[in-house]
């Protein structure tokens, strides 16, 4: 969403790097390429006006006109002015001291709070929590059968004794839902609430009534990051009808120009809590001002990339795996097969990639990634038996055409998966740590090499810690550099763009 702002702000930066000092001049024509720039995507005109002068007064002062490097300080203090609109600090949810905690969502129609509901009651329940969704969207048509189906789908129970469609008191059954919850000892109730495709008397007052009948502990405004500068005004109504505690960006992974949506935490002073980037369940995330700030800067998210890999490798097995790749032949097909299907339970690649540092000059690189291509390389491995899975160079001519046969690609494709896992693995070996989970350390010991010294040619090179800790599985990422456009590539010759060409951080 904040592609084209990112890549104006790195041409005003790019500018900055090559001056050892700065003038006025310069501060003032870097300032006036930044409020083009925020003005183009969106942002508020009053917020703009706010950054820009804090970033002229700041530029100018002291910490600039002292600083080693003038031109990274000025980018480092429009990083902190950018996480300052944002909201400065993580807003967590307050949960009740007395369960349950109720939680009530608010927004206009179409902004998308009934499946946020789901995605939220599934993000609570990873969080060890008993959430219940309640039904209280009792006028558009089925909407009451599409949260629950939302429900099913998250594994979270809902409350819908009404069956909507214009039927049934929203008030009663939010209150309701409160003493059904302590009963089935949900110590968090969700309740989705009713839109309109405008604010209207009667939708605020529908609100405003659940609230005084439930008295929630958080009211959430859910807002489309899509609707450009009426999610202002509408934000602003919000806030003065029925209050709210935080917001919830949606659609986040729409190409719209979203600078409103940066807007929102300083024009109503609430923060943003959370953000949907995508149409699943699971793309769903607590809102971090500073990490977003560094996307917008184009400097990468790799906290948020290792959390998500925390969460999906499991470190016994990614160490064993480690091992296997440090040990030689011991990794065979199958322990690729089961890297590419959990770096998949992470994301698509390109999103991936693209939280790396220097991923968003990547662009066009990482468009061109087809993720189909695992699918591909999936149904090739599948179709192996298990004997050459484990040892792949007893695959002669007569099981190829076979594999080929069995997993619908040419023999050429068999071959081409063969030839790559061989060049991957010798890469993987040669890699001094791989792309190992964070902390994760390689149990083998240096070989002796021919003179039976340890360290001498032959010698296996001692592991040092992965630079940023990024919790991939080893081997991500490798392959031959010899694809098209000096792009490397996985088994099976699926394309990825040249990691070299990032700016993760040296050792």
């Amino acid at each position: 969403m904040f592609d084209t702002l990112s890549d104006r702000l790195e041409n005003v930066f790019s500018g900055l790097r090559s001056k050892g000092r700065l003038t006025d001049a310069d501060i003032d024509a870097t300032a006036r390429e930044i409020r083009i720039a925020l003005l183009e995507a969106d942002v508020a005109l009053p917020v703009v006006k706010a950054f820009i002068a804090s970033v002229k007064e700041r530029s100018k002062g002291a910490e600039v006109s002292k600083a080693l490097n003038p031109a990274q300080q000025v980018i480092k203090i429009v990083n902190e002015e950018l996480v300052n609109i944002l909201g400065g600090e993580t807003r967590r949810l307050q949960f009740a001291k007395t369960p349950p905690t109720v939680i009530l969502l608010a927004g206009l129609q179409g902004a998308g709070k009934t499946t946020l509901a789901g995605k939220l009651g599934k993000w609570l329940k990873a969080q060890g929590h008993s959430p219940m969704l309640v039904a209280c969207d009792l006028q558009r048509p089925n909407a009451v059968t599409q949260l629950q189906v939302v429900g099913e789908q998250a594994g979270v129970e809902v409350y819908a004794p009404e069956p909507g469609n214009g039927v049934g008191d929203p008030v009663s059954v939010a209150l309701n839902s409160i003493e059904n919850a302590k009963h089935a000892m949900h110590d968090v109730v969700v309740v989705d609430t009713a839109g309109r495709t405008g604010i209207d008397q009667e939708m605020m007052q529908q609100a405003i009534g659940i609230r005084d009948a439930v008295q929630p502990n958080e009211i959430l405004f859910v807002i489309d990051a899509m609707i450009g500068q009426d999610a202002i005004n509408t934000a602003q109504a919000f806030r003065d009808g029925v209050g709210f505690t935080g917001v919830v960006l949606s659609k986040l992974d729409g190409d719209a120009r979203g600078g409103a949506a940066l807007s929102v935490r300083h024009v109503t002073g609430q923060p943003i809590m959370f953000a949907s980037t995508g149409e699943k369940l699971d793309d769903f995330d607590v809102f971090h001002p500073e990490r977003m700030a560094s996307r917008i800067l184009g400097m990468g998210d790799m906290l948020t990339l290792i959390e998500q890999a925390q969460q999906t490798f499991d470190e016994d097995e990614a160490q064993q795996l480690a091992d296997k790749v440090a040990s030689g032949n011991k990794f065979t097909l199958e322990d690729f097969l089961e890297q590419m299907l959990a770096i998949r339970r992470m994301g698509s690649l390109s999103s991936i990639l693209g939280m790396m540092p220097g991923g968003g000059q990547m662009k066009e690189q990482l468009a061109s990634v087809d993720e189909r291509d695992i699918d591909r390389t999936a149904a090739i491995i599948r179709s192996m038996t298990a004997e050459e899975r484990a040892n792949p160079k007893m695959i002669n001519g007569s099981r190829r055409l076979r594999i080929s046969k069995g997993s619908g690609v040419t023999v050429a494709e068999v071959n081409n998966l063969v030839n790559r896992f061989f060049e991957a693995r010798k890469m993987m070996q040669q890699m001094t740590g791989g792309l190992g989970l964070p902390g994760m350390k390689r149990r083998s010991k240096p070989a002796k090499g021919k003179k039976g010294k340890k360290g001498k040619k032959g010698g296996a090179r001692p592991h040092r810690p992965n630079p940023g800790g990024m919790g991939l599985p080893p081997g991500f990422g490798g392959g031959s550099p010899g694809g098209p456009g000096g792009m490397p590539q996985l088994p099976g010759g699926m394309k990825l763009p040249d990691l070299s060409k990032l700016n993760l951080p040296k050792e």
